[in-house]
């Protein structure tokens, strides 16, 4: 079977690694893809906001399978494009519709969507720019830390968090007033919650569900959770603090009732759904949903899945998931990004990388990288993703910080302390 996936980062890299080792997926295409997924298939040139490229390609390359990695396409609606299409709709595609995705795409719905199905979460209020004044007087009656959330998509950069209450309502007046363009024409205010996050992933066929390895990342750029929010600075499965108790929780009180709202909406959903948690004193809430798998926590949880990705993928959307069986390495799984220089903020692109042919006992997955000539260079914030296995977190962590040592080019950075709030846990 010939397959598309979507997308260019490493996770992208990561589900590229699992797909082209299954004797069930024959040619594999991405697009746009980087340096690194041209090690696994071929690269196609598109724009994923072009549907109709999309649909050229599908048709041209017999492709028969579609994952959609990024969470735009999604939002878009890029699956109700393939179903209301007729030479496209019996191909299979991984991603749920433009309106299930909305659990990603707008933090009201998705806060609406956990209040009607009782889903424990986050207190919290939405505002408009109409609103500025009730907003103020919201603000002054919280108790900080603050939670400001853009509304839309803000490529993982829309949350802020503030020990200020004058802060917090110069921020929102910001966002409001477009810091965030139209993804914070509306922002979500929530409780803060004081515990510890972790990231849960299911397949879903609409109606059964599987599991997938529990991974935690880590999103700010800065040692010791400081600093502005990135799109994730590295990741670690299992976290050791989620354990069999935990894990009860979460499946019978937010896993079984957000597939149980699904199909009471009658939500069109074939795919990934990611779970981001937080527990607080051993108790599970929903931070957010995301409609398809993180990054970069897909690097170690595609490490640790043994069972065939493409076998899953065609029982979730054939709807037979309900006989799919998990295989995980029991061995931990560590990530560490390194990124460019100045990101989140402005960087330079097209630094040439060197040290890739020097890595020895991990796996790097490429995200913002592209080849120029005989050279990659750096296309992008996050550049790379190490990711070693351990029998324990602090070998895999110790074997991916070897390496992305050995890795150089003008301005790299990261974090030195993935996984330092584990180590008395």
């Amino acid at each position: 079977m010939n397959v598309l996936l979507l997308g260019n980062g490493a996770r992208e890299d990561a589900l590229a690694w699992r797909l082209s080792e299954s004797p069930l997926c024959s040619e594999l295409y991405i697009a746009p893809g980087n340096a690194g997924t041209e090690r696994r298939g071929k690269n196609l040139p598109l724009d994923l906001t072009d549907f109709s490229a999309i649909r050229q390609a599908v048709l041209d390359l017999n492709v028969k399978l579609v994952i959609c990695g990024p969470e735009e396409p999604l939002v878009r609606g890029l699956r109700d494009y393939f179903r209301t299409d007729d030479r496209l709709k019996t191909v299979y595609f991984i991603g749920p519709s433009r309106e299930a995705a909305r659990l990603e795409g707008s933090k009201a719905y998705a806060k609406a969507f956990m209040e009607e199905y009782d889903i424990p979460t986050a207190g919290y209020r939405r505002f408009t720019a109409d609103d500025r004044e009730e907003a103020a007087d919201y603000l002054d009656t919280r108790t900080p830390p603050i939670v400001l959330k853009a509304d839309g998509l803000a490529a993982g950069k829309g949350v802020v968090i503030l020990n200020d209450r004058g802060e917090a309502k110069r921020e929102l007046s910001a966002m409001l007033d477009g810091k965030f363009g139209d993804a914070s024409s509306t922002v979500v205010v929530e409780d803060f919650l004081d515990g510890i996050e972790f990231s849960v992933f299911v397949l879903t066929d609409g109606s059964s569900y599987r599991i997938l390895p529990v991974a935690k990342d880590y999103k700010r750029i800065g040692v010791g959770d400081t600093g502005p929010n990135t799109g994730g600075m590295g990741s670690v499965s299992h976290p050791p603090f989620v354990d069999a108790d935990l894990m009860r929780k979460v499946e019978q009180r937010i896993i079984q009732p957000t597939l149980h709202g699904i199909q009471a909406r009658k939500l069109d959903y074939r795919g990934f759904i990611f779970f981001g948690l937080i527990a607080v004193d051993g108790e599970p809430y929903v931070i957010e949903y995301n409609c398809r798998m993180g990054d970069p926590e897909t690097q170690t949880v595609m490490a640790r899945l043994q069972s065939d990705i493409m076998s899953l993928l065609l029982e979730t959307v054939e709807g037979d998931l309900s006989t799919a069986v998990i295989r995980m390495d029991d061995r931990q799984a560590a990530t560490v990004v390194l990124v460019s220089g100045g990101y989140p903020g402005p960087y330079e692109k097209g630094k040439a990388i060197s040290g890739l042919e020097d890595i020895q006992d991990s796996m790097v997955f490429h995200a913002g990288t592209r080849r120029k000539g005989k050279e990659v260079v750096t296309d992008g914030g996050r550049v790379l993703s190490v990711t070693s296995y351990g029998d324990t977190l602090a070998e895999a962590l110790e074997k991916s910080y070897a390496n992305a040592r050995r890795i150089t080019f003008e301005g790299a950075n990261f974090r030195s302390d993935i996984g330092f709030d584990l180590e008395t846990r």
